[in-house]
């Protein structure tokens, strides 16, 4: 059966990341939005309010673990998935404390992506 498409924030400072990220999305057809840094992901969660966000760990700015406690109060049905280069048992231990439901690895599959918010686009479908 085939999930209800819904919408995605991206957040990742890696533009090329965020930018093949909802390309992908928009493919599968979901509604995808990319944002670039903490600032620019409040102000398009805001607009957007999105059903399933995608947060890299470690950006510059902010790291994931603050945004997704800061995009809580604006979107507080969404989903949280992390993204991170770094697989390692801390940051999984923390991603699962910070209360994102799955850590996805760079560079993440197509399969394994699509899987992850599409299990999440269900919970949340309206």
């Amino acid at each position: 059966m085939k999930n209800e498409p819904c919408k995605v924030l991206v957040v990742d400072d890696e533009r090329d990341n965020a930018d093949t990220t909802v390309m992908l999305l928009e493919i599968w057809g979901h509604q995808a939005e990319a944002a670039y840094s903490a600032d620019d992901a409040i102000s398009k969660a805001k607009a957007l309010d999105p059903d399933v966000v995608i947060i890299d760990l470690l950006m510059p700015d902010k790291d994931g673990f603050h945004l997704v406690n800061e995009l809580r109060k604006h979107c507080p049905t969404a989903k949280f998935l992390a993204i991170t280069a770094f697989a390692r048992a801390d940051i999984v231990r923390r991603s699962r404390e910070a209360g994102f439901e799955k850590v996805l690895f760079k560079p993440a599959p197509a399969t394994a992506l699509k899987e992850a918010v599409e299990a999440e686009c269900a919970v949340t479908s309206k």
